[in-house]
């Protein structure tokens, strides 16, 4: 089942998210972009999947992609996370709810307890509970940010 994010955020999940924001801030730089499906532990082993047109795909297809990214970084350390990346507020959006009912329905297939929450350049936000935060400014490290694993 998808486990609802709570203040006040245990530390170990709360540092996870920070790095997920981090690195989609470092990662992308352009404006508009098309949201991101993202799984495993921020700043370590991740697996992205970017769809041509997300309104398309089918919410089994969704649950589908979910248990196939959870399985590829399941030996990772540390339990996984599902963070969705996309412009614009972290106010819930139509495409936020369809990740999160594929999330549930993968992570009770699966048998894990797996957080999902959406992620902009400046925070994180859990659509279930409204939990989050967001910082005004990161420091990025130098130079240009390793690609997204696929």
């Amino acid at each position: 089942m998808t486990v609802p994010i709570a203040e006040p955020v245990p530390e170990p999940l709360g540092s996870r998210l920070r790095a997920a924001v981090r690195d989609h801030a470092w990662r992308e730089r352009r404006r508009v972009y098309p949201p991101a499906l993202h799984v495993g532990v921020p700043g370590g082993t991740t697996a992205t999947f970017r769809p041509a047109d997300d309104a398309d795909l089918d919410p089994a297809l969704r649950v589908d992609v979910v248990e196939a990214m959870v399985r590829r970084v399941r030996r990772a350390p540390g339990p996984p996370v599902v963070w969705l990346s996309r412009p614009g507020p972290l106010d819930t959006q139509d495409v936020d709810l369809r990740w999160l009912a594929a999330t549930a329905a993968a992570a009770r297939e699966l048998g894990l307890d797996l957080p999902m929450v959406v992620v902009d350049r400046r925070g994180w936000r859990d659509p279930r509970t409204g939990a989050g935060r967001t910082w005004t400014r990161f420091r990025l490290p130098a130079g240009d940010p390793p690609p997204y694993d696929e």
